[in-house]
């Protein structure tokens, strides 16, 4: 077969498909509806964001006040071991009858001061950590801070009238560290409106 006789080979390249582009989206323009999503989200972060605030200040408040109950509170058990060694000295004070006071030697006399002077000490050092002493004679009875020992006939105060104190009660801050040992006058006039509301009672202020 000669060169004449072959026929021409197609040399042609297949044309290809026209490519469709898509349009052109600029990097600015939301898509439908992603404005409103936006707004949603940042209205769900600021929620959770002014909660975890809320929650932090929450926190912040209770430890706070923990920490300033435990400097307070902390000492209660030693401050009722401490009261035992008030009630002592009371007790040594009070053995010693007004007559012998009053005839006293200057030995005795100055035993006597110092025996005074040391109480008083003892009380401005519970005072400064937050123990103060109730003294509830002649005021009306307090359940919340007095512990009624027994009543006594005395028609010449209101009835309700703690009219004896057996021993001093305490406070520690707000709570009450030891009631106060009372007797109650029973079977006197009825005590007045302005006496039951008074809130005091031997209460700290």
């Amino acid at each position: 077969m000669t060169d004449r006789d072959r026929q021409p080979e197609d040399t042609t390249a297949p044309t290809p498909e026209p490519v469709v582009s898509k349009p052109y989206i600029m990097p600015d323009d939301p898509e439908p509806g992603s404005v409103e999503t936006l707004q949603k989200e940042a209205a769900e972060a600021r929620d959770r964001m002014l909660r975890t605030l809320a929650e932090m200040e929450n926190l912040r408040k209770r430890t706070t006040k923990e920490i300033a109950d435990a400097r307070l509170y902390g000492i209660t058990g030693f401050a009722r071991d401490v009261l035992d060694i008030a009630d002592n000295l009371q007790r040594a004070l009070d053995a010693v009858p007004a007559e012998a006071r009053a005839a006293a030697d200057p030995g005795l006399t100055a035993l006597i001061e110092g025996v005074e002077l040391t109480e008083r000490s003892l009380h401005s050092a519970l005072e400064k950590h937050g123990v103060k002493k109730l003294d509830p004679q002649g005021q009306k009875f307090d359940p919340n801070f007095h512990q009624a020992m027994y009543e006594v006939p005395d028609a010449s105060v209101p009835s309700g009238t703690v009219v004896q104190v057996m021993q001093a009660g305490y406070t520690i801050g707000e709570r009450v560290l030891r009631p106060a040992l009372v007797g109650v006058a029973k079977g006197g006039a009825k005590a007045t409106p302005a006496a039951n509301n008074n809130e005091s009672n031997g209460a700290p202020n």
